[in-house]
């Protein structure tokens, strides 16, 4: 079978799939469910790991934002920076007279000022990557679910010609029996 023919026969086989399982022509399926209905009768896997492809395509500077959220919503950097602070004040309320930032600590303030400024966007970034990543997983659990609705479809389309044609044998065989049942009562009579 040439590589065309192959082609019509699959354009014929994804038109008609379209119609019957999904109820419109293959024209009127958004991208994602047209390319589900050619992976489907090419008899083609579907899944992919979405989270390796997505990290794959981030930068460097998008690869830090990640892990400075990851610490900074960590106990590690809480109990850190408790423990920091801590000293900061232990250290400037003993040292009193001669401290580099007397109470109210008003360098401290500014430390932490800026540390928010910079930690909370950074942080916004991380998350809003991680939603887009929840987004692309969600897409391709949706291909899935798709492909898998369809392929169950057609099981069940397979199981009632398989029913449908034992049925018609057994009503056959019956038909067969009845006759040659008749033949004899017939016989037995004469």
């Amino acid at each position: 079978m040439s590589a065309e023919t192959e082609r019509e026969i699959s354009a014929q086989e994804i038109s008609l799939g379209a119609n019957r399982y999904l109820g419109k022509p293959f024209e009127l399926l958004t991208q994602r469910e047209q390319a589900v209905f050619r992976r489907l009768v090419l008899r083609r896997a579907i899944t992919r790991d979405a989270n390796q492809s997505f990290d794959e395509k981030l930068t460097s500077a998008q690869r830090l934002a990640d892990q400075v959220a990851k610490f900074g919503g960590s106990w590690t950097f809480i109990i850190i920076f408790a423990v920091a602070l801590a000293v900061w004040v232990a250290v400037n309320l003993i040292a009193a007279s001669h401290a580099f930032d007397p109470y109210p600590f008003i360098f401290l303030n500014l430390i932490l000022s800026m540390l928010a400024a910079v930690q909370a966007p950074v942080i916004m970034m991380s998350q809003n990557r991680h939603a887009a990543k929840d987004r692309v997983d969600a897409s391709h659990d949706y291909e899935i679910n798709l492909k898998a609705e369809i392929e169950i479809m057609a099981l069940h389309d397979k199981l009632d010609e398989l029913r449908n044609t034992d049925v018609k044998a057994l009503v056959a065989q019956q038909q067969e029996q009845i006759e040659m049942l008749t033949r004899l009562v017939v016989a037995s009579t004469k």
